[in-house]
């Protein structure tokens, strides 16, 4: 039988092969027929497992046996920084190509016991060092609705999977929008939890203190089933938080309250220094003034507020970022695992093996973060960037003092043209704008798609970002619902 990936979500999956309407082994065949057709164009794979369909008939066998979980049988491509026994795990660089990983991710395990079906392994920049999928070593992903536009990154090859119905869902990192960029440009729901909410062991780190594993769904009820099931507290992860801490027990006003079977309404805040500072696309900001409008139509309380640092975190972020990076990919050596070029000392052999297998931007980044802990920099940078990050931190928790949610746009501008902001890192960055607050601060954030811009004859994308306080992610899926159910998605 033919079935409808378009609008296929995990619940109707889960009841069709429950149901016997169709099997996990004609659902991954379906999966793998459009992997075949569109991903020759997109490049959101970097590999597609061969084992597919062999995971699938244990996962019939399992809806036989009366056991299935709704994940049971899915279809789901893992960004290429996330580790699984016996597979290969390059971070989409050369210097690891051929790596194979030894143990798999604490969020591997979780999916494994769903009995999950993953369908390979997604693209993403190098070290997911990116917010395009243009710096991976395995070619630009491209974006699904234009493909002379880019996918978002550094998460691009799971997103734009999702987007494409390649896979039904995706796991990606987001260290400073990752996550929710790529979704935005590619039109789908993406999603970060607050750090420590989702165990880090088995990810490739980038920057320690903000990267978190985050998940894509086509729907927002899809990522908050996946999200429900990665999460939780992992002793193998020093910043992972138990599950019995008070704030992840559930314990959210708003979510239990009995008002919100009638439609619970929020106040939302909307800072308006932020939102309006310049730079950001007009169709984005009349978008977003529609989204508001509708919300307070709908009887949401709109409060607009100032985040009096906010301006500041670009600038923390592109030090503290590189200067973890700096940290973590040093142990990328070519000595004790993944590529290694000789040379006539063992000094030679670091600069020749790393010259080979980093690319421009990871090397740039390397330099860069080198540099602001160096000696005598270090305070005048470093030292400097986590002042500001906690002052960014202050301002948030007053903010929610007097809010329920903060909302903003996810991007400033819909996705652009491949190779557009490649000569200019600078403008590159900038895309981060409203995403990298949330890193710093630890924020759960979510990208919904809230409408459509039209460039060059194509109708692209564009998303809205909702913020919530730590340990809060109840919240984003509730007014997230609520924001999807006015918007429709044309077929791609």
């Amino acid at each position: 039988m033919k079935i409808n990936l378009e609008n296929l979500t995990v619940k109707d999956a889960h009841k069709s092969m429950v149901n016997g309407e169709f099997s996990a082994v004609q659902l991954a065949e379906a999966y793998l027929d459009m992997v075949k057709i569109k991903n020759k164009d997109i490049n959101a794979f970097i590999e597609i497992y061969d084992d597919v369909l062999e995971q699938a008939k244990k996962a019939d066998e399992r809806i036989k046996r009366g056991d299935a979980t709704l994940l049971t049988g899915v279809p789901i491509i893992v960004k290429d920084v996330i580790l699984e026994k016996g597979r290969r795990a390059s971070g989409g660089s050369k210097i690891l190509e051929n790596y194979k990983a030894t143990y798999d991710a604490y969020v591997i395990k979780k999916l494994k016991n769903e009995g999950v079906v993953f369908l390979g392994r997604g693209n993403t920049d190098e070290f997911a060092m990116g917010g395009s999928t243009e710096n991976s070593a395995f070619g630009v992903t491209k974006n699904p609705y234009d493909l002379s536009r880019v996918s978002g990154g550094s998460s691009g090859g799971p997103a734009a999977a999702v987007s494409a119905n390649m896979a039904l869902l995706a796991l990606g990192s987001d260290t400073g929008g990752s996550v929710r960029q790529p979704a935005s440009f590619c039109g789908i729901v993406g999603m970060k939890p607050t750090y420590g909410a989702v165990s880090r062991s088995g990810l490739i780190a980038m920057g320690s203190s903000l990267d978190q594993i985050g998940v894509f769904g086509k729907t927002i009820e899809d990522a908050e089933i996946l999200y429900d099931t990665i999460k939780g507290y992992d002793p193998k992860d020093s910043t992972s938080i138990d599950e019995q801490n008070e704030m992840m027990s559930g314990n959210d006003t708003i979510k239990n309250n009995d008002e919100n079977k009638k439609g619970y309404k929020m106040t939302i805040g909307v800072p308006e220094n932020f939102v309006d500072s310049g730079g950001v696309d007009i169709d984005v900001l009349l978008n977003i003034k529609e989204v508001i409008k509708n919300l307070e139509t709908a009887g949401h309380k709109i409060r607009y507020i100032k985040l009096a640092n906010i301006k500041y975190s670009l600038a923390a972020y592109y030090i503290i970022m590189p200067a973890e990076a700096s940290a973590n990919l040093s142990r990328f050596d070519g000595i004790r695992y993944g590529l290694h070029i000789d040379g006539v000392s063992g000094k030679d052999d670091y600069i020749k093996t790393r010259g080979v297998g980093f690319g421009k931007e990871v090397r740039r980044r390397i330099i860069l973060g080198t540099y602001v802990l160096s000696a005598g920099y270090k305070d005048a940078y470093y030292n400097k960037a986590m002042q500001v990050r906690e002052l960014v931190r202050n301002d948030f928790e007053e903010a929610f003092e007097s809010v329920d949610v903060i909302i903003t746009p996810t991007t400033p501008t819909p996705a652009f043209k491949i190779g557009e902001k490649t000569k200019d890192p600078l403008q590159m960055y900038l895309a981060d704008i409203f995403t990298v607050p949330l890193n710093l601060a630890g924020l759960p954030g979510i990208s919904i798609q809230s409408g459509f811009v039209e460039r060059d004859g194509k109708k692209l994308p564009i998303g809205i970002q909702i913020i919530a306080p730590h340990f809060k992610e109840s919240r984003l899926f509730i007014l997230g619902n609520e924001i999807e159910k006015t918007v429709i998605i044309p077929h791609r």
